[in-house]
């Protein structure tokens, strides 16, 4: 079944209004929840509603207030998120780094204690429309699932990075683990029985899995990094980046972390009109964005497609033909809709 993105916010917006959340923060996670399910994230979009609803009754999200401003000067920014939405604390550090950059040339904003940041590639846009290239870096101090390269032991997280880069086209939307596959995606294939794709996991001895449940084992196993057994050096690195960006610079991290999810993030906005120009940086891109395209493609490939291309794609059609929700995503709609006493939208007749 299929359901129109409008529809799905107003269902998302009132759930979280009605479990504490402020009208206007509730309407920003929804939309973003929402946005990611058009890009064809569905394990970071509206899938997470009910469990961001069970954080706010918990009280371990908080759904009123303000972040608090550590530090504010020139181009840079630290807050204190006091586990506000993740979600609604990283569109409002992208606009606040916008203004920045605006001013400076560049913006950067600085998060300790957020709550869940769910998809980074449904606030990307949010830069590029205006011009701007941003960067952001997520992580969970908390976070211990993936193991360091020539490791055993889980000590790290998925560790995301993202980049959105403006072209004269559709932008490029760079968004990228520095796990191979990420704890949600497990988590959903564990609920709901199967094996991933691939053997992206190994067991506590080392031995390469495609079985969720190696997560679970007692000792438990872990998620490869990027690159494998073979290349996960280069995943390993990246996660390493990831941390000093998102737990260094906030300064809560590992040797302060805490026992419920309190991600560290980081956002940068850059202004190429501060530099060469925006026409000339959009040249760059969009020669790079021919180059790539212009190559022979692979026997196993139809063409080469840059970051965020086929996201984009999927957000056309599923802003023309609405969103198809993962059952197991429905399930826990139709469960949150019944406790707390709200309409599912309608799904959009065939």
């Amino acid at each position: 079944m299929s359901f129109p993105g409008p529809s799905l916010i107003d269902f998302a917006a009132r759930a979280l209004t009605q479990t504490g959340t402020d009208g206007d923060a509730a309407r920003v996670v929804a939309e973003l929840l929402v946005e990611a399910d058009l890009l064809g994230h569905g394990t970071h979009g509206i899938d997470l509603l009910a469990s961001y609803v069970a954080e706010l009754e918990r009280g371990t999200m908080l759904g009123t207030g303000e972040p608090d401003i550590l530090r504010d000067h020139g181009a840079i920014a630290h807050w204190d998120g006091r586990w506000l939405s993740g979600v609604r604390l990283i569109a409002q550090a992208i606009d606040t780094a916008l203004e920045k950059a605006s001013r400076y040339g560049l913006g950067a904003v600085s998060i300790r204690r957020a709550h869940h940041t769910a998809c980074l590639q449904a606030y990307l846009e949010r830069a590029t429309q205006r011009g701007m290239m941003v960067i952001i870096a997520s992580s969970d101090p908390r976070s211990a699932t993936v193991a360091p390269f020539g490791g055993l032991d889980p000590v790290l997280g998925p560790d995301p990075l993202a980049l959105g880069i403006p072209t004269h086209g559709d932008p490029i939307l760079i968004d990228m683990s520095s796990s191979i596959t990420t704890n949600g995606m497990v988590a959903r294939i564990a609920a709901t029985g199967g094996l991933l794709p691939g053997p992206w996991l190994q067991d506590n001895a080392g031995r390469p899995s495609a079985d969720p449940k190696v997560l679970s084992a007692s000792p438990p196993g872990s998620m490869l990094l990027a690159g494998g057994q073979d290349h996960g050096h280069k995943g390993f690195g990246m996660a390493l980046a990831v941390e000093a960006l998102s737990q260094g610079l906030s300064g809560h991290g590992r040797a302060n972390a805490e026992p419920r999810w309190s991600a560290s993030v980081f956002v940068q906005v850059i202004d190429p009109a501060a530099f060469s120009g925006l026409d000339d940086f959009a040249d760059q891109a969009e020669a790079l964005v021919r180059l790539c395209h212009g190559a022979r493609p692979h026997p196993d490939f139809t063409a080469v497609r840059l970051p965020g291309e086929r996201a984009l794609a999927r957000k056309r059609h599923a802003l023309q033909h609405g969103i198809v929700l993962h059952a197991y995503t429905l399930t826990k709609l139709t469960e949150l809709s019944r406790r707390l006493g709200l309409s599912l939208p309608q799904p959009l007749a065939r």
